[in-house]
């Protein structure tokens, strides 16, 4: 089973800060995942939601905004350590004491690609996230950007998406990279004989929809958001090829114990 740290290393650093991929990068992990948005000057960058309100408390737009804008924020601005979180014993340092500030600072895609293959084997997992202004524009940058670090046959790259259109635009403008299109939910009513609509390489699922139609897991499927280690352990029991996790660390301890 490969393992991802879903924006980093979601569960313990501020979602998609430079601190949560370095600490995920030093585990041994398949690798990590990013969602990447497209800025008003042109630039994919790596964030989630379409403003920056919830990471740093500020309404900007990301699409209204320059990279140089949205980089003066600070992502971590509204991060706190979750008190509940499952505990490891791979829980690395990397927080400031208690009462000092923690400043992280927006990753663009370029920047996180450096970290990403500054490491020998670590993969990355590009979710581009719509409906977008931005459109096929998106996907267009992103292949650009990647043209740019001569990645466009990797197979250390692979991108990810809710839409069957972005997975069309990859096949057509990189049909190297693999693609896994993310199942939603509410799918399962609308089309419960699972009829592919687009030709990504791979399908994902949640937890949620693994766990109701388990006959949807194959030897390439892509879970998310996979938190609690009895579910760490039943995507593992399962087969579910590549799982992603806010907690990486106590996959590595669920998964390489080969029980609860």
């Amino acid at each position: 089973m490969h393992i991802i740290a879903h924006r980093g290393f979601n569960g313990r650093y501020p979602e998609m800060s430079p601190l949560a991929y370095e600490q995920a990068l030093t585990l041994p992990i398949h690798g990590v995942e990013c969602d990447v948005r497209l800025t008003r000057d042109g630039q994919v960058v790596c964030t989630h939601d379409r403003t920056m309100q919830r990471v740093a408390g500020d309404p900007m737009v990301v699409s209204q905004a320059t990279a140089g804008q949205l980089k003066k924020l600070n992502i971590a601005q509204t991060f706190a350590p979750n008190p509940e979180a499952p505990t490891s014993s791979r829980y690395p340092a990397g927080l400031p004491p208690a009462g000092q500030p923690l400043v992280q600072h927006l990753l663009t895609l370029d920047e996180l690609l450096d970290m990403v293959f500054a490491t020998d084997d670590k993969h990355l997992y590009i979710e581009t996230k719509h409906p977008s202004r931005a459109g096929r524009m998106l996907e267009e940058q992103l292949v650009l950007r990647l043209r740019y670090h001569n990645l466009l046959q990797s197979r250390r790259i692979h991108v990810i998406s809710f839409s069957h259109v972005a997975m069309r635009r990859m096949r057509a403008l990189a049909p190297k990279i693999e693609t896994f299109y993310l199942r939603r939910d509410w799918e399962a009513r609308v089309n419960p004989k699972d009829v592919r609509l687009s030709a990504s390489k791979g399908l994902g699922l949640s937890v949620a929809r693994g766990h109701s139609s388990p006959w949807l897991i194959t030897d390439n499927t892509y879970m998310w958001t996979v938190n609690e280690p009895a579910d760490m352990a039943w995507a593992r029991d399962h087969g579910v090829s590549v799982m992603a996790t806010d907690f990486p660390d106590v996959a590595l301890d669920v998964v390489g114990s080969g029980k609860l």
